[in-house]
């Protein structure tokens, strides 16, 4: 069992070459969103498909090029080496946006924002089993182990010390409040492994599924969890036995959508601008008719020097009315016939 098991180990370390071990706490990964994620659906755990297999909960992950959250299915996948827990990534809210804090694995688990994820992951630490001697051994009350002929097993009921329910963020307004523990802070120390390709996998082939759109399925994934990551079809899915609610509020949304359709104007400008664009052209066609002053404005430069040179001939005739001035000439006249008479008395 044991060569068989690092067998596998041995083929996945091939393709893990790439993948850093790192001792630093929880990796976030550059993924910021203004909306909450939806509520967690809850759903049945499928029978675990064999020994040395981990459950890694379903979460809600954000697309960019769709501009919603989609639904990544729970699954069994095997452990990247023996003594390693799955810790699960949670949204939490920062600087007024909700950071993705990516889950890893270690020989701890660590803080994934007091999310109850169910199946073991109640908000804090893990409750579905523990390492002992490079085997698995798994806590029946938790793990639907089926008919799965897996002998190392035990029971221990779980009680949950933190408020069920199905917040699936921590922080913000209407969020989890949970602080990580001392054995928490602990666990951020340790060597980790990313996620590995199968968990990649998952969330790919989750991707490119539209049904699993929280704006399709709304909050009610019909495909909540697989027993093998990648099969989403066939025995061992499950769907969701209840949906959660999903923020009606949406700004990423309506900010990128109407950019292609206004590339050609400015790629820049956001959804303020279509609104605001059919404004100024409402406002421009009722100065239309009066534009038309202006352009004659624009002609009539040319021609407003000419008139005003015309104008200074036009005051001329206004001058002619001179001619009035001979009626001072017969008032000399009147005053000569006093003379002839001078000359009569002589």
């Amino acid at each position: 069992m044991n060569l068989k098991f690092f067998g596998r180990i041995v083929l996945g370390g091939l393709m893990l070459a790439g993948l850093p071990l790192t001792s630093m706490a929880q990796v976030s990964v550059d993924v910021s969103v203004n909306v909450p994620p939806p509520e967690l659906p809850v759903y049945d755990q499928p029978p675990i498909p064999g020994d040395g297999y981990l459950w890694t909960p379903g979460y809600w992950a954000w697309s960019d090029d769709i501009q919603d959250y989609f639904w990544v299915p729970g699954t069994w996948v095997e452990a990247p080496q023996p003594d390693y827990l799955w810790t699960p990534g949670y949204w939490g809210w920062q600087s007024g946006v909700f950071l993705w804090n990516a889950g890893y694995w270690g020989p701890h688990v660590g803080f994934y924002g007091g999310v109850d994820y169910g199946h073991g992951y109640g908000g804090s630490g893990f409750e579905g089993g523990y390492w002992q001697g490079g085997h698995m051994y798994y806590n029946r009350s938790v793990t639907n182990v089926g008919t799965t002929n897996i002998t190392n097993v035990y029971n221990k009921t779980v009680i949950n010390n933190v408020t069920v329910n199905q917040v699936s963020y921590n922080g913000g307004t209407g969020g989890i409040r949970a602080q990580p523990t001392s054995a928490d802070l602990a666990a951020s120390h340790d060597r980790h492994i990313a996620a590995v390709p199968a968990q990649r996998q998952q969330e790919q082939a989750a991707h490119s599924n539209p049904t699993l759109r929280a704006g399709n399925n709304h909050g009610k994934p019909p495909i909540a969890a697989t027993a093998r990551p990648g099969a989403f079809s066939g025995a061992g899915v499950v769907a969701a036995r209840k949906g959660g609610a999903v923020s009606s509020v949406r700004p990423n949304a309506p900010a990128r959508t109407p950019q292609p359709e206004n590339r050609a104007a400015r790629p820049e400008n956001r959804t303020a601008q279509p609104e605001n664009r059919p404004a100024p052209a409402m406002r421009a066609e009722p100065p239309t008719p009066h534009a038309a002053p202006p352009e004659p404005h624009v002609a009539p430069p040319p021609r407003e020097p000419t008139p005003p040179r015309e104008a200074a001939p036009r005051p001329a005739p206004a001058v002619a009315p001179r001619p009035a001035q001979p009626k001072p000439e017969p008032r000399p006249a009147e005053r000569t016939p006093p003379r002839e008479e001078n000359h009569d008395h002589g």
